[in-house]
């Protein structure tokens, strides 16, 4: 029985080796390369409505608080029919607008109102966020906005429509997804982008200044949008950024971080060059056991290559946190801070 290869990883640990990557850098002028990419990213994430297909944002607001360091807005808008989205906006008291501002993303976790420090159920009671991702108050120590977007199966937005068992709450949105030519991943960069166009609404937003980032599935969206958006002008994504080859191809992870086809045409590193040359600060962990840090090392060597061709290899900086799979709250704003500046 030796002799038999019974196991599908067998092979698809092959495919995986000797992928082509038919659409990744391999030198020359990168702006060229960025228009002949990031279509096919665009059309691999799924078949969303276009730009001239939006529908109304309809911003409701929920409540607004006066907070030690600022205000917090609890508003809901709506992303797409039958989509609503909430979020928390947060503006700083230490500084004026308009603000520069980061839209902030939780990734498997009870949600958004990690964010925010405080509790699920009133949004009212203090609580410790393990691993730094208390992103929004750590924005508004450092005089920046933050929107923390809900993401879709997490937080408020969780379901688990089949009741099979799975621990995921993202696994049947992932399932219907791509039974409708779409992709959960795709789903949430479009709800990114319709979070930037409700701050392009208001009055008091820089939008020459407006970053992502994201922990986990956070990190990982921060990854994708930033990739194909225009108006993302610093991306920060933590414990996401690894090559597939060593992570989500060779251990286990949720379903939605499986976008069909793209290992065909590029690997993670092709994918964050896409945002090239503005800044960028990867953030990993040092002991992260499903985002390994030789992985991290070897795709931000390409991702380096990628900025240096573009004549801004200033402007990508990796930092590791002596631990796991988590935020790095002080190494990460650091280096992000010295880049804004």
């Amino acid at each position: 029985m030796s002799d038999f290869n019974f196991s599908p990883s067998i092979l698809h640990q092959h495919l995986t080796n000797n992928m082509e990557h038919k659409l990744a850098y391999k030198g020359g002028d990168v702006q060229q390369w960025q228009e002949s990419f990031r279509p096919k990213l665009k059309e691999l994430l799924g078949d969303m409505p276009k730009e001239t297909e939006k529908c109304p944002l309809n911003v409701r607001s929920l409540w607004k608080r006066d907070h030690e360091l600022g205000t917090i807005e609890k508003v809901v808008f709506t992303s797409e029919p039958f989509c609503d989205v909430p979020a928390f906006l947060c503006l700083p008291k230490n500084a004026e607008p308009p603000y520069t501002t980061f839209v902030c993303l939780q990734g498997h976790s009870t949600g958004m109102h990690n964010s925010i420090g405080l509790d699920f159920e009133t949004n009212t009671q203090k609580i410790e966020v393990a691993g730094d991702r208390d992103f929004a108050l750590k924005c508004m120590e450092n005089g920046i906005a933050a929107l923390c977007i809900e993401q879709r199966s997490f937080g408020e937005r969780g379901e688990n429509l089949l009741k099979n068992g799975s621990e995921h709450m993202c696994h049947d949105a992932v399932c219907h997804a791509l039974k409708l030519g779409r992709t959960l991943n795709g789903e949430r960069v479009w709800d990114v982008g319709r979070g930037i166009d409700y701050l392009a609404e208001r009055n008091d937003i820089n939008m020459e200044k407006i970053g992502l980032m994201g922990n986990s599935g956070g990190g990982t969206i921060t990854i994708y949008a930033s990739a194909i958006m225009d108006r993302i002008a610093f991306a920060m994504p933590s414990s996401a950024f690894c090559t597939y080859q060593d992570s989500i191809m060779n251990i286990e992870h949720c379903a939605d971080n499986y976008i069909p086809g793209l290992l065909q045409y590029a690997e993670i590193g092709d994918v964050m060059g896409l945002h090239a040359p503005k800044p960028v600060v990867i953030v990993a962990g040092l002991e992260d056991n499903i985002f390994p840090i030789h992985g991290v090392k070897k795709a931000f060597s390409k991702l380096k290559k990628i900025y240096r061709a573009a004549g801004a290899e200033d402007n990508c900086c990796l930092v590791i946190g002596n631990g796991g799979h988590r935020f790095y709250a002080n190494e990460a704003w650091d280096a992000m801070l010295k880049l804004i500046k």
